[in-house]
């Protein structure tokens, strides 16, 4: 049996998968797995007996991940679940940007009471009117799962799109157009482009990217768009610019004191994933995460473990180990093995930066004295027997 808890409320399709031995319970002491979307966890203690958290989404900075992972809690996140609501957000915020719609809705609700309402229209849109987005030049800053989608979409409309990622992996670079113009300097997307949109973690190395100097390099009359993190984003700077002009419009779904009501800003209330089909996608994704770790071991989609895949165990029983990336531990680990007389079917080690995960097949059943040694052996974090 095993416990999960869920701080938010998370979509009952997701929580539909887990069989009849996942029991909810509403105390984090007592669960295995905790199931989250937007809830901090920062001031939050982990009890032993803790294995996993599952965001059902991708950003995950309400974690602590290098607490979890020093206490040998895996943490996993959904990338791609919600990615299509989200990039629909973003091709709306371009379209809503580019022509005035929101303020020409605006001011026909001031003129509703007018009998002559449909004239006044007709004389007074052209302030409204705007510009068309085919043949623009959109630069897309991260190519992950929503960037990727983004810049496809950007060529169906009959966009120039301008990508940067130096971190892109193989899989989004085969499904990406091949009339996206691949960028190696991100000054070139600042230089030439019309539209910016940032789909990029956030990051030491990230923030603060929208800086006062790099506003600076772009096209007067720059749309910049941010569905990723508002932090992203020198805001003080930005306000300025759209007040001088620099910036024609700043679209952005996270609402603060700096942004909301700024001139030329378009401020959204978080909405980029918050569709029934993200929020069903997330959860399903999440649950499936869990219980692949939880009944077999495997790890996918982590944030603070390596991906380690060894199928359903056939033999008579598995141990997973999380511990230090340090050397001499898989030597350890077979000779506790060795003196308790259990001989070793199949093993796979990943690592991820300070931390490794180790699973093991063992042709005798793995017993709580087998585990107890493990866990004695310095750097590792936790042992627990799957089967």
């Amino acid at each position: 049996m095993y416990q999960y808890t869920c701080l938010n409320p998370i979509s009952p399709m997701g929580l539909e998968q887990l069989p009849g031995d996942y029991v909810k319970t509403e105390t984090v002491e007592n669960a295995d797995a905790i199931l989250v979307r937007s809830a901090s966890m920062h001031g939050m203690e982990f009890s032993r007996n803790l294995k996993a958290v599952a965001r059902a989404g991708a950003g995950v900075n309400n974690i602590p991940l290098d607490r979890c992972a020093e206490n040998g809690v895996v943490v996993f996140n959904t990338p791609g679940a919600n990615a299509n609501g989200v990039k629909e957000m973003v091709i709306a915020g371009m379209l809503l940007a580019s022509r005035d719609i929101v303020g020409g809705i605006e001011w026909l609700e001031q003129q509703k009471v007018d009998e002559n309402i449909g004239k006044l229209a007709e004389k007074q849109k052209k302030q409204f009117a705007g510009c068309e987005i085919k043949g623009k030049k959109l630069g897309v800053i991260g190519l992950g799962a929503i960037g990727a989608l983004v810049a496809n979409t950007a060529i169906y409309l009959g966009m120039e799109v301008y990508g940067y990622d130096p971190y892109i992996s193989i899989d989004t670079a085969w499904k990406l157009s091949r009339e996206i113009r691949h960028i190696s300097n991100v000054d070139e997307i600042f230089r030439d482009c019309d539209y910016i949109t940032l789909h990029v973690p956030l990051l030491e190395s990230t923030r603060g990217m929208i800086s006062r100097e790099n506003i600076g390099k772009m096209k007067d009359g720059v749309v910049l768009l941010n569905f990723s993190r508002d932090l992203l984003v020198d805001e003080t700077a930005l306000v300025e610019a759209l007040e001088n002009g620099k910036v024609k419009k700043y679209v952005t779904d996270f609402a603060n004191p700096v942004v909301a009501g700024a001139k030329n800003t378009l401020v959204t209330p978080h909405l980029g994933a918050s569709t029934e089909e993200s929020e069903d996608n997330c959860a399903m994704m999440a649950v499936r995460e869990l219980r692949d770790f939880l009944e077999n071991g495997n790890i996918h989609n982590s944030v603070n473990y390596p991906n380690c895949d060894m199928g359903v165990c056939t033999t008579v029983s598995r141990v997973a180990i999380n511990h230090r990336n340090v050397v001499n531990m898989i030597s350890q680990f077979a000779s506790v093995m060795g003196s308790a007389g259990i001989n070793i079917s199949d093993m796979t080690n990943k690592s991820k930066g300070d931390y490794a995960y180790t699973l093991i097949d063992l042709e005798s059943q793995a017993t709580q004295e087998l585990v107890d040694r493990l866990e004695a052996i310095d750097g590792v974090l936790k042992a627990r027997i799957i089967k």
